[in-house]
């Protein structure tokens, strides 16, 4: 399964490279799209748990990897104080 990295800025001007168990990020996002904050949550998650159910079809569980991402992105989005995140580029 090919893995990825997606690269974004956050409305406080941090950049954080995240990690994707697969290529299925790039259908819920789009490089130079800037995101509201929850809408980018939700994006994130909802690509990040499609990716994760895909390793637990191929390998009988799942991504840990993509399920502790997903933490990071709530952990962060959650100390933001509105704004938009960028998406910067996708590195496959």
């Amino acid at each position: 399964m090919p893995e990825m990295r997606f690269h974004i800025r956050w409305p406080d001007g941090s950049r954080e490279a995240c990690y994707s168990p697969s290529l299925v990020i790039k259908d819920h996002l789009a490089v130079g799209q800037d995101y509201a904050v929850d809408e980018f949550v939700y994006l994130s998650r909802l690509a990040l748990g499609l990716a994760s159910e895909r390793v637990r079809a191929l390998y009988g569980f799942p991504c840990g990897r993509a399920q502790a991402q997903i933490a990071r992105i709530e952990d962060t989005a959650g100390r933001q104080d509105g704004g938009t995140v960028h998406v910067e580029s996708f590195e496959e």
